[in-house]
């Protein structure tokens, strides 16, 4: 029924800035925009919608909606970040480019399945560039790495009050 990831959608402080760092810094061709001055409700609104296409056709979108209050920060890793795969070749030269602009950049980390390298964009998401370690398939095989059974431990593990939440 599901065929893929059509789009993912975030909010964005500003158009450009995004662009910019999504298209000129990532290399994400920026694919589409969609001004919308009316809601589905029928309220007026002033809101850019733009999105940048991954090599599968799939897209990371915004919305840039200056009318509609939204609280900006730095999320933390484990709260939103997003994961974009490249080539392994693909880490240094975009570590080397990141800090070349003066990007904070973190990494390269060691998932044994992946190894990654970090940045923030201008609204604050960390962008996570992710390479496939040679080998490593049967990591993200459910066949052969149980992940449901660790799930289960893990969900059996915590405090009551955790599992029905």
């Amino acid at each position: 029924m599901i065929k893929g990831l059509h789009h993912n959608a975030y909010r964005c402080r500003d158009s450009e800035e995004t662009r910019r760092f999504y298209e000129d810094f990532l290399g994400l061709p920026l694919v589409h925009t969609l001004k919308i001055e009316q809601t589905k409700t029928g309220r007026a609104t002033g809101v850019l919608h733009t999105f940048f296409q991954l090599d599968d056709g799939s897209c990371l979108a915004f919305f840039e909606a200056p009318d509609m209050p939204f609280e900006f920060k730095e999320q933390h890793d484990f709260d939103l970040h997003i994961a974009l795969e490249v080539e392994p070749e693909a880490l240094e030269k975009m570590q080397a480019k990141g800090k070349a602009e003066g990007r904070e950049v973190r990494g390269v980390s060691d998932h044994h399945f992946i190894r990654s390298i970090y940045f923030r964009d201008p609204n604050g998401y960390v962008i996570e560039l992710a390479a496939k370690v040679a080998g490593r398939e049967s990591d993200m095989d459910p066949g052969k790495n149980h992940a449901r059974d660790m799930l289960d431990k893990w969900q059996n593990a915590k405090p009551a009050a955790a599992r029905a939440a």
